[in-house]
């Protein structure tokens, strides 16, 4: 696989240039290092695509996960508490989590625990490689990303992406870079605020 195109958000790439330069590498190598050809093992049960061998999702995240982990990159969570109260939930959301909930006892109201979950962190820096359906790509940039960001936990967030000519080549459905660069180019300079990097990767 190879990096086609990156977008930078809110100084996302400039960050890891100057401060995490070995990060950086590292993911490049990684990326570069997977044979996307050797994950054709979907084949397609679609009308359109009957019979056809496409790039499997399953195959590709195993290799990201083989390849990032064996550099160190693993598994995180960021935990809270959530309630139904929105003044509460904006009282207490930069708290600590055991914070959090006795704040929101105190008021009787109940906490609800809550958590995201990403896959790769490493020295404050988080990845998401997305070979998913279109919402899942806007709850990790506006959702995961963020609450990890917000949480004191990451820097920045690296979205991995297909290029739409690589999406073509998998199960209908699939988000792709140009598609999801233009959401968040929509949203405007400030939105989502967390410092991003999207990739846009092809075989």
């Amino acid at each position: 696989m190879k990096i086609v195109e990156t977008y930078s958000h809110l100084n996302g790439l400039e960050y890891l240039l100057v401060h995490k330069p070995n990060l950086w590498k590292e993911l490049k190598a990684v990326i570069e290092s997977i044979d996307a050809n050797a994950c054709k093992t979907k084949i397609s049960k679609e009308k359109t695509m009957q019979g056809k061998a496409l790039f499997s999702p399953v195959a590709m995240n195993q290799k990201f996960k083989e390849f990032l982990g064996g550099r160190g990159w693993g598994e995180s969570r960021v935990s809270y508490w959530v309630t139904k109260d929105a003044r509460l939930i904006r009282k207490t959301i930069a708290l600590p989590p055991a914070e959090q909930k006795l704040e929101i006892e105190a008021t009787g109201e109940k906490p609800i625990f809550s958590y995201n979950q990403t896959d790769f962190v490493k020295d404050r820096v988080a990845i998401e490689v997305q070979f998913g359906k279109y919402s899942f790509v806007a709850y990790d940039l506006f959702v995961k990303h963020l609450a990890f960001y917000v949480g004191d936990q990451i820097d920045v967030g690296i979205e991995i992406l297909p290029m739409k000519s690589m999406q073509s080549q998998m199960s209908s459905g699939v988000a792709y870079y140009e598609g999801e660069l233009y959401n968040v180019v929509r949203n405007g300079r400030g939105v989502p605020a967390v410092p991003l990097v999207l990739l846009g990767i092809d075989v």
